[in-house]
């Protein structure tokens, strides 16, 4: 089985010094990116550990796919406790970090400890130098990566850094890599703040000399030659179809279409897309730089789950506030998810949908933990009966776009996640609206068979994390192209995917964390759902709570 190579770099923060541990049996038995992530954070972190306190870890893998100058591949994991839900959490970034991570030569680098002071760590294939940074302190983004720049000629490429949000842990903060590209969703932002670490960079020359099959030149011929919506409208092409079809979370989630969605949806978005974008070799070019010169706004983006939380879901109907709102989330270093939806909540509290400006001004708060933005920090699930909303979240993590309401599988999935309401977790949205194939396709209402298609989906979901390989190559990965790719059986390959989510669940189980927390807001809604969770349950080989039996424990 084709997997990642080179040592795990411990880098101790407290006494600045390093040490490298051979994990060659890990990668061979989780390959690379989330499953080692996931391995050694299971193995390492205490189970009791405090996501802010210096027990926690931050892993950062990638996987062997990042040998290769296939499309798709343009992607880097990390791997800690969340401060948001409280469990073992990963979360991928694309753009062009993970070459130069690969070229340091190590297969995974650990940040453990914390350090006394601020620093940015320079993790190279000849040493790495811990470099003090008091001036940067609440430095934004841009900011942080100017300096790198100027300073030391390192492009944003080579960096992960935090805003202001990370230093202030606030639960959502985001790493930002190519400043515009986010480890997003669960708070590994705060994980670095907690640590005193401003940004951590990449470089060298030893990347390690994988054979990748021919085929990966196939993957990467047709990304360039096929035409597809997303390469001109992203993940924002789906939103008017969720929209006609009473699936767009509005107004803090209290209806499901928007009256305004044609100001916020797909050719807004392509209207004001003003060159191509990409991540690192990747030929499908899905990103979505946008420009407004009247207003003078510059992002990238908003994908369909920010036009959702800052758009319908805040009640904005225009595309160039959204993209402010964005670009706002990136500059301190937030997730435009998790910010746009808490927003959302105090504009419901507050009878302000539509305020832009206001919006603006809680972005900014939250950040810096400014006034009730220090409240909005902690994130709905633990800030919504003060604030006398609903909570609209599973396990602390707030709903992504995709209606659970009416995706069922979507609904399922959100449920039993290791880490709550995230989208990606399974993708069982896909299958639902659908947007893959007929014969793959499933009704988007009820429940039958959709428990063993989700666990089919989890597993490929966390295999793609571990390999690594964009979920956006789902037209372009089948089965025998995974096997060539990978040089094993496709069943043996998300068997590691089955390995991976059952660490996770396992980990969080010792922190508390079972079946009593796989719950929606809306199951009243959603009859049988309590049958699909125990035939989710049962078809992973784990007890009726939702933990996990030591016989089903990976060894």
């Amino acid at each position: 089985m084709l997997h990642s190579a080179g040592p795990l770099l411990t880098v101790h923060l407290g006494d600045r010094e390093t040490a490298e541990t051979d994990i060659t049996e890990v990668q061979e038995r989780y390959i690379g990116g989330r499953g080692v992530g996931t391995r050694l954070a299971h193995e390492r972190i205490p189970f009791d550990a405090d996501p802010l306190g210096p027990e926690n870890r931050a892993v950062f893998t990638t996987g062997p796919m990042q040998a290769s100058q296939m499309s798709f591949t343009g992607r880097t994991n990390c791997t800690a406790v969340s401060p948001l839900t409280d469990g073992l959490l990963s979360s991928n970034a694309g753009g062009f970090m993970s070459r130069h991570l690969a070229a340091t030569g190590y297969g995974a680098v650990e940040l453990a400890g914390e350090s006394d002071e601020l620093v940015v760590v320079h993790v190279r294939d000849d040493g790495v130098e811990f470099e003090p940074v008091p001036d940067l302190r609440e430095a934004t983004v841009p900011e942080t990566t100017a300096y790198l720049e100027t300073e030391h000629d390192i492009s944003s490429d080579r960096t992960a850094v935090i805003g202001p949000a990370g230093e202030n842990e606030v639960r959502f903060a985001s790493i930002m890599t190519t400043e515009e590209r986010a480890f997003g969703r669960g708070g590994l932002g705060a994980v670095l703040g907690a640590k005193n670490v401003k940004a951590v960079t990449f470089g060298g020359e030893s990347a390690p000399d994988l054979e990748i099959p021919a085929t990966a030149n196939e993957i990467h011929r047709e990304a360039a030659t096929t035409d597809h919506i997303m390469k001109e409208q992203g993940t924002v092409a789906v939103l008017d179809l969720a929209n006609e079809m009473d699936g767009l979370p509005s107004y803090y989630f209290s209806e499901r279409s928007f009256e305004g969605a044609d100001g916020i949806n797909g050719d807004r978005v392509a209207e004001k897309k003003y060159k191509k974008g990409t991540c690192s070799a990747c030929a499908f070019a899905c990103k979505l730089p946008t420009r407004d010169e009247e207003r003078g706004v510059e992002t990238e983006g908003p994908e369909f789950e920010v036009a959702m939380a800052f758009g319908s879901n805040s009640g904005v109907d225009d595309i160039v506030d959204v993209m402010e709102s964005n670009r706002l989330c990136d500059e301190y270093g937030l997730d435009a998810i998790s910010m746009g939806n808490t927003v959302a909540a105090y504009l419901d509290a507050e009878d302000e949908f539509g305020n832009r400006e206001l919006i603006w001004d809680l972005v900014e708060k939250t950040a810096y933990r400014e006034g009730v933005g220090d409240t909005l920090a902690e994130g709905i699930g633990r800030i919504h009966d003060e604030l006398g909303v609903g909570n609209w979240s599973v396990k602390n993590m707030d709903f992504a776009a995709h209606e659970g309401r009416l995706l069922h599988g979507q609904a399922l999935s959100y449920a039993v996640a290791n880490r709550g309401a995230d989208h990606m977790y399974a993708t069982f949205y896909s299958v639902e609206y659908p947007l893959v194939d007929e014969d793959e396709a499933m009704p988007p209402a009820g429940f039958e068979g959709k428990a063993e298609r989700l666990v089919e989906r989890e597993n490929l979901m966390a295999l793609n994390d571990s390999g690594v390989v964009c979920k956006f190559s789902r037209d372009f990965m089948t089965p025998e192209r995974y096997e060539l790719l990978f040089d094993a059986d496709f069943e043996d390959l998300l068997a590691v995917g089955a390995r991976t989510v059952t660490l996770e669940r396992h980990f969080n189980n010792r922190r508390g964390i079972d079946g009593a927390d796989d719950r929606l807001p809306y199951e009243d809604e959603l009859p049988g759902l309590d049958d699909a969770i125990a035939d989710y349950y049962d078809r992973r080989g784990w007890n009726d709570d939702g933990t996990v039996p030591a016989s089903a424990l990976p060894a």
